[in-house]
């Protein structure tokens, strides 16, 4: 069983998709969700691969623009399950019948975010979740 943190970002929220998005996920056990005000520390952290780059303060503003709703999803092969029901990070290359190439935009406005390894799903789901948060 493992265990995958997603984001559905404000885009999906200003667009109230969200129950659209989650149906996707049809198969995994929803074991923990909450909406989350991304701050400056929280966005500093979970971007901090790419924090020093030019475009890092464009992902801030719109990841802090509205709150985003986190779950941690749990199944067999959740991770590259997920990350193959959500398509690429470009939702204009993203083929039909993905989540991004059904509902996204471009790179950033690409309605969710998914743990991309086991490593990033344990670090990312206790960024955002306290142990007893999670249904287990």
């Amino acid at each position: 069983m493992q265990r995958s943190l997603i984001l559905l970002k404000p885009d999906c929220i200003q667009k109230a998709i969200v129950g659209q998005v989650i149906s996707r996920f049809a198969g995994y056990a929803i074991i923990a969700s909450k909406l989350v005000q991304l701050d400056d520390s929280l966005l500093n952290e979970h971007y901090a691969h790419v924090a020093d780059l030019p475009f890092f303060p464009e992902i801030a503003e719109f990841m802090s623009s509205c709150p985003v709703m986190a779950l941690v999803l749990e199944g067999e092969n959740v991770i590259q399950g997920v990350r193959d029901l959500i398509g690429p990070t470009d939702s204009k290359v993203a083929p039909k019948g993905t989540i991004r190439g059904d509902l996204g935009t471009d790179r950033m406005k690409n309605v969710v975010h998914a743990s991309d390894s086991p490593d990033s799903a344990l670090a990312e789901i206790n960024r955002f979740f306290e142990a007893d948060q999670i249904i287990t």
